[in-house]
């Protein structure tokens, strides 16, 4: 299974950006899906996460701002970003939990991180 994360960029503050994180592989199920960001000098910090069950948990600092869907038939799932702030400025990564035709068990991938940078 891999994960391409796409969408990010350079941004102003208020504006909006969307981020794709396509999963590829020969995928049998993805349960857990979200997104974590990565500021420079700070630790990876959960952004999103939408479980299977259709739940979804969002940090403090982005609820009301940020919205995760997926797309199950395109094993495809997002992240619309709004009203976005200078401190939103990281690597998001998306990671999945997902398992394969070949094994009935769920491992945890990540994509490979894009960047955000909202400044003026």
């Amino acid at each position: 299974v891999q994960l391409q994360a796409s969408g990010g960029g350079p941004v102003q503050p208020g504006g909006s950006l969307r981020l794709s994180c396509a999963a590829t592989g020969s995928i049998y199920s993805i349960d857990r899906m979200g997104w974590y960001r990565q500021a420079q000098g700070n630790q990876r910090e959960l952004v999103a996460t939408l479980t299977g069950g259709g739940s979804t948990i969002y940090a403090d600092s982005v609820k009301g701002r940020f919205t995760i869907s997926r797309d199950n038939a395109k094993n495809t799932f997002y992240l619309q970003m709004n009203s976005l702030k200078p401190e939103d400025t990281a690597v998001y990564y998306c990671h999945a939990n997902a398992r394969t035709y070949t094994s009935a068990t769920f491992y945890t991938y990540w994509g490979q991180g894009t960047q955000v940078t909202v400044s003026s």
